[in-house]
């Protein structure tokens, strides 16, 4: 005779199950982050994760990268997965996912504002004005349009970077000196004021994890990590949906 559970004892072993399962999942990343750190030799592990493709762990680590391992970490993995069937890069997708920011928590007034058109789209960067790739992002970013472009002086290249960044921040129109130099290499003229905001940008783009110059930030806040030619910056614009960049100052 087959006996059938009561719907109430039924969701009660359902939930029962479930709470085994989910201690079994705790207790195997813990587990892992425990033989990664083991394996480092030092307490780098920010978080393990259980990924839905082959039987393999997500561990992050504190310094932003991105391996992979097995439930009994014998082994590591660095590198990116591919979907095969959609041919998606799922690790770099995981790492955009990771590096993507809050936009709206970016201290504004501490970077120079430039607009250009309409300014509805919106960027902001993190930038030393002796990087040379930084003066090719300005090259194209003069060439396009209805853009507001948020600028933070990052100098972390080289002492003269902190003078330069000094010098135009505290320049009467900080956007047009930031232009002269990076456009042409008109050196900021000397001048004096309160520089905390520079110091504070550095601050804040190591606890960003910026490592590079320049580094751009889309108003949804996903992360692009170095020089992006302009058609492909302007097809990542594109795909910014206009409410979240709406929320932008």
């Amino acid at each position: 005779m087959t006996v059938f559970a009561q719907p109430a004892v039924a969701r009660s072993i359902a939930f029962l199950l479930g709470l085994t399962t989910m201690g079994f999942a705790q207790a195997s990343e813990e587990a892992v982050k425990k033989g990664m750190e083991s394996f480092i030799g030092a307490p780098a592990v920010e978080s393990v994760a259980e990924t839905p493709y082959g039987g393999l762990y997500e561990v992050v680590l504190k310094n932003g990268q991105l391996v992979y391992t097995d439930a009994k970490a014998e082994f590591v993995i660095d590198g990116s997965i591919i979907d095969m069937k959609t041919r998606r890069d799922v690790t770099q997708a995981r790492l955009n996912e990771l590096s993507a920011i809050d936009f709206a928590s970016l201290p504004l007034e501490r970077a120079v504002k430039q607009v250009k058109g309409k300014g509805t789209r919106v960027i902001a960067t993190f930038e030393d004005p002796n990087c040379g790739y930084c003066k090719r992002l300005a090259k194209d970013l003069a060439g396009m349009d209805d853009i507001t472009i948020y600028t933070f002086l990052y100098p972390i290249l080289s002492e003269d970077s902190a003078n330069k960044s000094n010098n135009i921040w505290c320049a009467k129109d900080r956007a047009q000196a930031w232009t002269g130099w990076v456009l042409d290499g008109k050196e900021p003229a000397a001048a004096d004021c309160d520089v905390t905001a520079v110091a504070q940008n550095v601050q804040l783009g190591q606890q960003l994890r910026i490592s590079g110059t320049p580094t751009i930030f889309l108003a949804d806040g996903t992360r692009i990590g170095g020089y992006m030619p302009a058609a492909e910056l302007e097809k990542a614009l594109a795909e910014v949906k206009p409410k979240t960049a709406s929320k932008s100052k």
